[in-house]
């Protein structure tokens, strides 16, 4: 089988940039050469070529989303593995990490098993299963970590909860590194949080809704980096969303501290004004901040602070997100709109598009340690990129089984045409079933 893509722009992050032909023989990239080099007289004469007119595209390596709630199992009415891998292969993702808060909750080898059988039937996104941290996501004895990772762990997190014993997570950092496992951190003080259900600030004042203030947040992520410092094993922080974050971050990683971070395109777009007329599609967690917050999480970007963009794609039905806004879930759905909101700051200068896509592919492979780029002899997982192609978001049309957008209705701008998993193309918008 083979598969020629001709003509596009190629951008791998430091170390292609320009109109080149791309040709794929089964699974395998075997020749990147400049347009007109004569590409095509590789092919065997008798060989049947599918050839992709990739003129006014954009060829990159396979996007990665390091963070994505599947749901399955214990939550299938909201999204199930195989609904998900469909929506994060219409955004241009090739592959995804997903978190354990499932029920039951990935904290060992059987569920991580499951989670990857399930995976495999699929539409052929690499999913790459996250174990939990401590047993049930408890907070109170640590899961069997190398039992995981035997069956194909990638790190340890217990999203959605954050580890408040502190010797507990050093514990974990220890017996993570010593495995080769990264960890992530959801950062968050809960007795600060306390009942709070949006950002703490003059909105939430208005609308007479209880707070989350920053330092909920930023406090944990200072404790995370201490301990970091102290074990030495790597530490990932998740969905960063304040401007003390990022400076303590910015910080630790000048003084030489392992750590990396993500943030989700909602960080970066929008702000606590955004809820509205207590709009429960803006509830997440950690929720929308403040202008002056969304600039520092611009800013992170920008210095490369943040290394990653992730969405936190978290489904809810309309059973948790139709009712008072203090009682809805937390949660957003994310990876069908994640790239044109990552592309609209390369509009604005922000980021270059190399270092977008960096965030989105190079990055995440490189922390996550597996493997990503356009290189002679590597899989050919492959994003095509229409970067003018104008389209409106209909949260009806979504491939997610759930509707929880805050951005239904708007107009975007530049999106994924074709995504390519080992030469196989999982998705293409002309052709999207």
């Amino acid at each position: 089988m083979w598969t020629l893509i001709k003509g596009g722009r190629i951008i791998d992050p430091g170390h292609l940039d320009g109109k080149m032909d791309i040709l794929i023989q089964d699974d395998r990239i075997c020749r990147i050469l400049p347009c007109g080099s004569g590409v095509d007289g590789m092919i065997p004469s008798d060989a049947h070529v599918n050839t992709v007119a990739a003129d006014g595209l954009i060829v990159v390596p396979g996007l990665i989303d390091m963070h994505v709630h599947l749901r399955e199992p214990g939550h299938e009415y909201k999204e199930t593995i195989a609904s998900g891998c469909l929506a994060a292969a219409a955004g241009g993702f090739t592959a995804l990490c997903a978190m354990p808060n499932t029920r039951p909750v990935n904290d060992n080898s059987q569920v991580t098993d499951f989670i990857l059988g399930r995976a495999a039937k699929a539409n052929g996104v690499r999913v790459y299963p996250v174990g939990a941290i401590s047993k049930g996501l408890n907070g109170h004895e640590l899961a069997e970590y190398a039992d995981m990772k035997s069956a194909g762990i990638v790190a340890v997190t217990d999203d959605g909860r954050p580890v408040t014993n502190s010797l507990l997570m050093r514990r974990a950092m220890e017996y993570a590194g010593g495995l080769g496992l990264l960890v992530i951190s959801h950062s968050e003080d809960d007795n600060l949080m306390a009942n709070g259900c949006m950002n703490e600030g003059p909105v939430s004042t208005r609308m007479g809704l209880a707070g989350i203030p920053n330092a909920a947040e930023s406090i944990m992520v200072m404790r995370d980096i201490a301990l970091c410092e102290l074990t030495r094993s790597p530490l990932h922080i998740a969905h960063v969303s304040t401007e003390e974050s990022v400076r303590s971050i910015r910080l630790a990683k000048a003084a030489g501290i392992p750590v990396t971070c993500e943030t989700a395109p909602h960080y970066f777009t929008l702000t606590d004004a955004a809820v509205g007329e207590y709009d429960t599609h803006a509830k997440m967690n950690p929720p929308l901040r403040s202008a002056k917050d969304r600039r520092a999480i611009q800013d992170g970007l920008a210095d490369g602070t943040i290394d990653v963009i992730a969405t936190d794609h978290a489904p809810h039905s309309s059973v948790e997100k139709d009712v008072e806004f203090d009682q809805a879930a937390f949660g957003v759905i994310g990876l069908e709109t994640s790239l044109p909101l990552g592309l609209e700051l390369v509009r604005k200068g922000i980021l270059p598009l190399p270092e977008l896509i960096a965030r989105m592919s190079i990055n995440p492979a490189r922390i996550l340690g597996i493997q990503s780029g356009i290189l002679e002899g590597r899989s050919a997982d492959l994003t095509l990129i229409d970067p003018l192609l104008r389209f409106t978001v209909d949260s009806s049309s979504l491939f997610s089984l759930s509707r929880n957008t805050p951005f239904d209705q708007w107009n975007m701008t530049g999106r994924a045409v074709l995504t390519m998993v080992a030469g196989k193309t999982i998705f293409s918008l002309s052709s999207p079933g």
